[in-house]
């Protein structure tokens, strides 16, 4: 699936007799990644209280280890469509993964916090360069209409499985340190994976995911000058600023805020993740009948009445899960929209760009709601987050109308 764009639009394609290895090793790889970056972020939410009594926190100083992720996705936004050009996927992914779990790994190790903040850096880095490689990659070929929604459903069975092990393990009694090495230990198969395509030479994840005839860094300072790329960043960042937001603090709104046992609060996350895998692994089905713009559409309307019911129905716990499905579908079916949106020249660097920004909104949206929270209590965070779904609806809205000026999707 990956090389057939790339026999006309990618250049520097590794030659070796081992290229014949069958295509759906890269795609097992692809969707291992986004299960081991899913159960990273997921686990957070479950594993928080425990960190605020370790360090004796509140909720608004518990968000600098949010904070401190904000780095390292800018840096992989501006990076990681450069960084695949010169070296090709598969070297950074394997510079991504190592840098993913070693920073799990001082999480579960330091005494300071202060290093784990500093660590987060490095958790940013590693989960931005993997996100933005993978969905860069996947969507070179437009025919894959299912695969982009398979592939951040992966990522939805591993934010599923993030806080299903770490309650459990929390149960058995088993600290949060040891969780961590637990979840260091799921991205250092990625690390193994990743080294064998290097070593056998695989052909479709060495590839450099570079257009032929264009520069990287040319095509990165023109993405960043087309305002339907900054929508598009805006919009994702909004997105995934809201299912972090739901994933990081819904366990501590439920527990702590509203007294929900706590292995009720726990797998109650695990089913807003369920929720969001099964509306991912709808999605084809979706845009087949009725287009990626109507599918999102739909969507919207079924989040704002899910966190409607979180908000003012307390002991409803459907909602979650129903707020998982609607946001299932809009991340993946947005990037599934941007080649049709941008030059093709542009879709790799775009690509790269917003969903590392999108990654961005994982720490900047939970941080800001922490804020909020310490000075309201946390019953606020299911009311921010309704104005959050508006703005969503209306960046989306401006997308369809400019597509339809332009006359493209």
């Amino acid at each position: 699936m990956f090389e057939k764009r790339g026999s006309n639009q990618l250049n520097n394609k590794v030659k070796s007799p081992q290229s014949n290895h069958p295509a759906w090793i890269g795609v097992a790889i692809a969707f291992y990644a986004f299960i081991a970056i899913g159960i990273a972020e997921g686990g957070l939410g479950v594993l928080l209280p425990s960190i605020l009594s370790t360090y004796h926190l509140t909720p608004a100083t518990v968000t600098f280890l949010f904070i401190s992720q904000i780095v390292g996705y800018v840096v992989a936004a501006l990076t990681s469509s450069l960084i695949s050009s010169r070296l090709g996927l598969a070297w950074m992914l394997l510079f991504a993964s190592v840098t993913l779990t070693s920073a799990l790994i001082i999480y579960a190790l330091t005494a300071y916090w202060f290093v784990m903040v500093a660590t987060g850096t490095l958790l940013g880095l590693g989960i931005g360069l993997i996100d933005a490689g993978i969905n860069a990659y996947i969507v070179n070929d437009q025919r894959n209409a299912n695969l982009i929604g398979v592939l951040h459903a992966f990522y939805g069975i591993g934010a599923l499985l993030g806080p299903a092990v770490a309650t459990t393990l929390l149960l058995l009694g088993l600290g949060w340190r040891l969780i961590y090495l637990v979840f260091a230990s799921v991205v250092g198969l990625l690390v193994a994976g990743v080294l064998w395509t290097i070593v056998h030479h695989y052909a479709p994840m060495t590839v450099r995911l570079t257009a032929s005839d264009t520069n990287a860094w040319a095509n990165l300072r023109l993405a960043l000058k087309t305002p339907v790329v900054l929508m598009t960043g805006l919009l994702l960042l909004v997105d995934v600023g809201a299912e972090a937001s739901l994933s990081n603090w819904a366990y501590t709104v439920q527990h702590i805020g509203r007294g929900t046992p706590e292995v009720v609060a726990g797998y109650s996350v695990s089913a807003y993740w369920l929720g969001l895998v099964i509306g991912r692994f709808s999605l084809g089905r979706f845009m087949q009948r009725l287009g990626a713009v109507r599918t999102v559409d739909i969507s919207l309307a079924l989040l704002t009445g899910g966190l409607m019911m979180w908000w003012l129905l307390p002991n409803e716990l459907l909602s979650l899960p129903w707020i998982g499905f609607a946001l299932g579908t809009i991340f993946p079916a947005t990037i599934w929209l941007v080649p049709q949106r941008v030059p093709t020249q542009l879709v790799p660097a775009t690509i790269g760009f917003v969903t590392s920004v999108a990654s961005l909104g994982a720490a900047t949206v939970p941080t800001a709601a922490g804020w909020v929270a310490a000075r309201a209590g946390l019953e606020s965070i299911p009311a921010l987050m309704v104005p959050l779904v508006i703005l969503m609806a209306v960046l989306h809205r401006w997308l369809v109308r400019h597509s339809l000026r332009s006359g493209k999707t």
